[in-house]
C-alpha cells in the first residue's frame, strides 16, 4: 500500500485576494480597474472589434499584430479610437 503524498513545509501557499489581478489603467483620460494582461485581452474585455480600433500605449501607436504580445502594466496610459461606420447611401 502506498503512503499518501505529503506536502513539503516549504511548499508555496496560495492566497486568494479579491481583485488581485486587476490593475489601474488610464484609458482615454479615465482611470479604470481592469484584469487584462495584454492589449488584445483589453480590447476583448472592452467589447470592441479589433478591426475597428487603433490603440496608442504610453504615447506610442501599437500595431494590431503586436497586441497579443503587448503586456500591460499598472498605470499604463492608453488612447483607444473606435471607428464607427455610417453615413448616407446615394
Amino acid at each position: 500500500m502506498r503512503a499518501a503524498p505529503t506536502r513539503s513545509p516549504l511548499a508555496r501557499a496560495v492566497i486568494t485576494c479579491e481583485n488581485r489581478s486587476e490593475m489601474k489603467l488610464i484609458i482615454n483620460g479615465q482611470e479604470q480597474d481592469l484584469a487584462s494582461t495584454t492589449l488584445a485581452q483589453l480590447i476583448e474585455q472592452l467589447g470592441m472589434k479589433e478591426d475597428r480600433v487603433a490603440v496608442e500605449l504610453n504615447r506610442s501607436i501599437v500595431a494590431r499584430e503586436q497586441w497579443p504580445k503587448t503586456h500591460l502594466a499598472e498605470g499604463d496610459q492608453l488612447e483607444i479610437v473606435h471607428f464607427v461606420g455610417g453615413g448616407r447611401s446615394l
